[in-house]
Formats: C-alpha cells, sequence, structure tokens
C-alpha cells in the first residue's frame, strides 16, 4: 500500500440561477379556495427554492477538509462518491435549470490511499483544491501491520506470494532492534506496483499487463518516527511518521529482509496528514452533506497557516469558477508520482 503522494482533482457542471419566485397565496377567502393543483405548485416551488439555496451554499465552498476512506474503494472511486453525494442534495443537474448560466463545482483529494488501505484522505473543494500542494507536504502518519515470513509481488496482502522464509527465530528485540536503522534520512527502492511511471505509464498499470519493468532507484526519504506498538509473530504492528513520497509498503519489506526472513503488509490505516487527524477530523459518509462540510471547512481553517487562509473572492470570480488543468507537485522536490490530475 504506497504512501505515494497524489492529488486528483474533478469538475463538475451546476447549473444555477435566480431562484424563481413562489406564487402569491392571495388573502381571505381566496386563499381557502386556493385549489389543490395550486397548493401542488406552491409546494414545488418551495421546493426548487430550497434546492437553489442549497446549489448556492454547496457552489460557495472553499477551503480543505478530511474526510474517511474505508477499505475497498480507491482514492479516486471515493471523491466521485463524495462529489454525487454533493450534487444530489443539491438537486444538480436538474433538467428545470437547463438555458442558464453554469457554475463549476471543483473538488479534488490529495495523498492517494490505495484501495485496501484506509484512514484519512485530505479534501480540497472549491479555491481550496489550490491549497492542497502546500497542505500536503507536510508529515504522514500511519498504522501498519506487517506479516513475517511471507513476501508477495505487491508487497501487501493483495499480490501474489512470490517467497517464504522461516520467522519463528525472530524476537521482538530483534524487531525493535532494526527499526533505527530505517529512522530519519534513508533511502528507500519504491515498490514496483507504484504509481511511479515509465514512459508515461504507471508501473502498476506495465505490471499487470504482464510486461518486465526494472526498479526505480532508490530515493532520499524521511522517517520522522518509527515504533513497534505490537508483535504475535508472524505479525507485528507499527507506528510510523514519515514525509512525502514515502512507500510503507517498502518499509515493511525491508525490515523483513533486515531480519533474514521476509514481510508483506497486512493492513494499512493512515491516521494523521498534515494537521488533519481520523479521530478529530475525517467525516464519516454519513455526514457528507453540505451542511456537515461547511462546518468541518469552518472548524479546520484554523488548522491552516496564515499565508494559507482563503482571501474573499473578487466579484468576478464569485459569477463562473473554472477548473484549471495543470500539474503540480505536492512536495518540494518533484517526483513522477506528485501529482495534481485533472479530469
Amino acid at each position: 500500500m504506497a504512501a505515494a503522494e497524489t492529488a486528483l482533482v474533478s469538475s463538475s457542471s451546476l447549473e444555477t440561477g435566480p431562484a424563481p419566485a413562489p406564487e402569491s397565496t392571495g388573502t381571505g377567502a381566496a386563499t381557502a379556495a386556493t385549489s389543490p393543483a395550486t397548493a401542488a405548485a406552491r409546494t414545488g416551488s418551495e421546493a426548487m427554492v430550497s434546492k437553489a439555496a442549497l446549489a448556492t451554499k454547496l457552489l460557495s465552498l472553499s477551503g480543505v477538509f478530511a474526510v474517511h476512506k474505508p477499505k475497498g474503494p480507491t482514492s479516486a472511486e471515493l471523491l466521485n462518491r463524495l462529489k454525487e453525494k454533493l450534487l444530489a442534495e443539491a438537486g444538480m443537474p436538474s433538467p428545470e435549470w437547463t438555458k442558464r448560466k453554469k457554475q463549476t463545482l471543483k473538488i479534488g483529494h490529495g495523498g492517494t490511499l490505495d484501495s485496501a488501505a484506509g484512514g484519512v484522505l485530505v479534501v480540497g473543494i472549491g479555491r481550496g483544491t489550490k491549497m492542497l500542494t502546500s497542505m500536503l507536504s507536510g508529515s504522514k502518519r500511519y498504522v501498519a501491520v506487517g506479516e513475517l515470513g511471507r513476501a508477495t509481488d505487491t508487497l501487501d496482502s493483495t499480490g501474489k506470494v512470490t517467497e517464504e522464509k522461516p520467522y519463528d527465530k525472530i524476537t521482538q528485540e530483534d524487531l525493535e532492534g532494526i527499526l533505527q536503522k530505517f529512522t530519519g534520512n534513508i533511502m528507500q527502492v519504491p515498490p514496483l506496483y507504484s504509481a511511479l511511471k515509465k514512459d508515461g505509464q504507471r508501473l502498476s498499470t506495465l505490471m499487470k499487463r504482464g510486461e518486465a519493468v526494472e526498479a526505480k532507484p532508490a530515493r532520499p526519504v524521511t522517517v520522522y518516527s518509527l515504533s513497534l506498538q505490537k508483535f504475535q509473530p508472524p505479525f507485528f504492528t507499527l507506528d510510523v511518521e514519515c514525509g512525502g513520497g514515502f512507500y510503507i509498503r517498502s518499509l515493511v519489506s525491508d525490515i523483513g529482509k533486515a531480519l533474514s526472513s521476509c514481510a508483506n503488509v497486512l493492513e494499512l490505516t493512515r491516521t494523521k496528514q498534515g494537521p488533519f487527524t481520523l479521530e478529530e477530523h475525517a467525516l464519516p459518509e454519513d455526514k457528507w452533506t453540505i451542511d456537515d462540510i461547511a462546518q468541518s471547512l469552518e472548524h479546520c481553517s484554523c488548522l491552516l497557516p496564515a499565508e494559507l487562509a482563503l482571501k474573499k473572492p473578487k466579484p468576478e470570480e464569485s459569477h463562473e469558477q473554472v477548473l484549471s488543468c495543470e500539474y503540480i507537485t505536492l512536495d518540494e522536490v518533484k517526483r513522477e508520482d506528485d501529482v495534481i490530475k485533472t479530469c
């Protein structure tokens, strides 16, 4: 499961316009004589006004927040699910609002988690998508469960077993003693199954096709802290805080080799990304509503450095947002797997 740092930005066209004014209700006997058809029309009109207000509020959201990604969907699939829920809540798009001025909902995620991993996924909405670069260059924290004695081609439990070695003589002291070797500024070889590219295609895609792929050279990465939380052979649990471009799968595999055995990742959870923590800031799916996200954006604004505070939009910016298709890195040093993708 890679800690490869990528961000994805997508857009959806929202059609908004002046909300239809509710029909006059009249007074006195006229009110009492209102026909069922008129009442139904009034109810429909009020519902439309409500949806228009929600759409306007959705388009006004800007900033960075976090969601809780479960195991299963990819980060991109989760982003689409989030976007669809917000559009549905706002009643967008609506056939009744055709021919009206369109605006674009811009939403993106940063710091991709593999489908088998879960935890904090940082999301930018509106002008907040432009903040992902600075926000995601900070540290990340993970809890990883490794398995000794078994290696796979993907370096995690989703892959094919490529090697098995004994582990029964490995003690907790052996494991704790080896961790210091992987702390600080170290060199790390990325996994073959990764978002790194060769000739414009991901290595993982080439591997799945059965094509021969050479490992990328080792590159400098940073591990701020690394500790053993639990050891029940063959399983061990690590708490890792690292910088950008770091792969937990490679770490676990390298630890196995250093112990004269082998290892792969069974479970991976990102508990912190930048200032966002899983317990305090990550919204579960039942909180993916316009109001909950608005509250989260307000709550999380105090986490941002002053220089990243969102400025009030200029008048012309409030009329129509445009998705900028650009490639930018998420780390100070550009990496092939550290890009914002647009779709």
